[in-house]
């Protein structure tokens, strides 16, 4: 994978969030920021899992590639099979059809057609009390 797919990719939950900022400029959902990308730091898990009552907390870092078909095939995983649909349409339902216009562009305006292609990471946790 080249560096600037990767770097590419890196944009995505970016394009996202900005995407559906724009049409929700007073009240965005934050689902990405807060949940999938907005807790991410390996010393914060490890001391709440700490507080949790958890001991000798394992985490590992894995990394992955992952693509998509096209820009378009990215803002259906995030519009559809994340629950960042039901903080829109929580918001206001009728609005999704717009961000379903604006996310592919948003998507595709920082790269080439075609496939979408980077890296992902998890952070894989193993705990016991």
């Amino acid at each position: 994978m080249s560096a600037q797919a990767t770097l590419l990719f890196l944009y995505l939950a970016d394009d996202v969030t900005n995407a559906v900022t724009a049409v929700f400029r007073h009240n965005p959902p934050r689902f990405l920021a807060r949940t999938p990308h907005g807790y991410h730091d390996v010393a914060l898990i490890r001391k709440d899992l700490r507080c949790a009552g958890f001991a000798d907390a394992q985490i590992e870092t894995q990394t992955k590639a992952s693509c998509a078909p096209s820009a378009r095939d990215v803002a259906t995983a995030y519009c559809l099979g994340m629950p960042l649909r039901n903080q829109v349409e929580g918001r206001d339902a009728g609005l999704f059809s717009s961000l379903w216009t604006e996310l592919p562009e948003a998507i595709a305006s920082r790269r080439d057609e075609g496939p979408v292609t980077g890296k992902v990471e998890a952070h894989v946790v193993v705990a016991a009390r």
